[in-house]
């Protein structure tokens, strides 16, 4: 069972923007872009980077998404008390 995860995060107020972009990714547009100019979070100065955390540092629903959804492939949109995240798992170790 993995116990530290890396990703980046895409944080936005409405989950029709989560969506929008959710399309854009699909369609090969790059995370990392779409962090710095969409973001409300600190991160997406950062390319959305959230460095390397643990279980249970994140709110349940961003928490259980990151250590169960897939790696590499854009997870969301996840809806917590801060709004909706577009997440991408880089690694779990």
């Amino acid at each position: 069972m993995a116990r530290t995860v890396a990703a980046l995060h895409i944080l936005v107020k409405h989950e029709a923007k989560a969506q929008e972009l959710l399309k854009q990714l699909d369609k090969g547009a790059n995370f990392q872009t779409l962090a710095k100019k969409h973001s409300t979070c600190p991160s997406g100065k950062k390319g959305g980077s959230l460095g390397e955390f643990r279980k249970g540092d994140m709110v349940g629903p961003f928490d259980k998404a990151v250590f169960t959804g897939p790696i590499l492939k854009p997870i969301g949109p996840v809806k917590t008390k801060f709004g909706y995240h577009l997440i991408k798992v880089l690694y779990r170790t």
